[in-house]
């Protein structure tokens, strides 16, 4: 019989990309100074399943703080969680020893127990906060077009800790630093990637958000997004292309049924952009 925690894992990263907290490729790093999540205590980063766990809590909730522990280590630290605060869920895998048998000797081998446990986001108790670690500092060849472009979109855009998204729920989009980012073009890439993604909101282009991960309609809305971060790019001067074709094949796949959709994707696309790029000319003419 399956171990109900991984259903319960299942279920809630579901639910989290339904509303819009959808992974994408990295093209940056990330540690713990630029705002991996990581224990408060061991100060070792959470890997695996957890770092998709507490990604999507932080990006549902709101934190932008990336430390996070268990209800007895916040007391042990003299710490208390507030009041009506929950805790997210993670799990980890218990080690349990063989045994032999005293009386004949026969040897069973280990094996591993799923456990599950909640942890909590320093946020959400009255703990110190520390100065927010500063992120690398390292040249960035920031571009004053893609700049001024996305500034006048009139996004809200928030940088820090290790995803990049939009957030149907708050209407805003989040990605990690600057200079976090393998180039600046990796970075502008992204940026139009999840602004492809802000202009499906019902208040602007109206695309369906509502795909499950894995499913035609969610494969479809990240395939717009990523044809849309490529025509920006190319609008912007920005080296900007389809990347990893891996990701693209198989959202190709999930749109096989309809032999339409790459056109669908492209034209949505283009008008994205347009829009995009038509919010930025409105807001410079009302500047002028």
């Amino acid at each position: 019989m399956s171990n109900p925690i991984y259903q319960t894992v299942t279920d809630q990263i579901i639910a989290e990309l339904e509303k819009g907290a959808a992974p994408w490729v990295k093209p940056w790093h990330a540690d713990a100074a630029s705002g991996a999540d990581h224990n408060i205590v061991t100060g070792a980063a959470y890997r695996g399943v957890n770092r998709l766990i507490l990604g999507m809590a932080s990006m549902g909730n709101g934190y932008a703080a990336s430390q996070w522990a268990t209800y007895k280590q916040w007391q042990d630290r003299g710490a208390q969680v507030l009041k009506g605060q929950k805790g997210t869920a993670i799990c980890f895998y218990k080690p349990v020893a063989g045994t032999v048998d005293a009386a004949t000797g026969d040897k069973t081998s280990g094996y591993a127990v799923l456990k599950a446990y909640s942890v909590f986001n320093i946020e959400q108790t009255d703990a110190e906060r520390a100065p927010a670690a500063e992120p690398v500092t390292k040249p960035f060849d920031a571009s004053e077009v893609c700049e001024a472009a996305i500034v006048k979109t009139g996004a809200i855009i928030r940088h820090g800790g290790d995803a990049a998204f939009y957030m149907p729920s708050t209407d805003a989009v989040q990605l990690p630093h600057k200079t976090t980012f393998d180039s600046a073009a990796h970075y502008y890439a992204t940026a139009f990637h999840e602004l492809t993604h802000w202009t499906g909101a019902k208040h602007r282009l109206d695309r369906d958000h509502s795909g499950r991960f894995g499913n035609p309609a969610y494969a479809f809305e990240e395939l717009v997004a990523e044809i849309g971060a490529a025509y920006l790019c190319a609008d912007n001067g920005i080296a900007g292309e389809l990347r990893h074709a891996g990701y693209i094949q198989s959202w190709l796949k999930a749109c096989r049924d309809d032999n339409t959709a790459i056109f669908k994707a492209a034209a949505l696309a283009q008008k994205a952009a347009d829009y995009i790029k038509g919010t930025a000319a409105d807001a410079e003419a009302e500047a002028a």
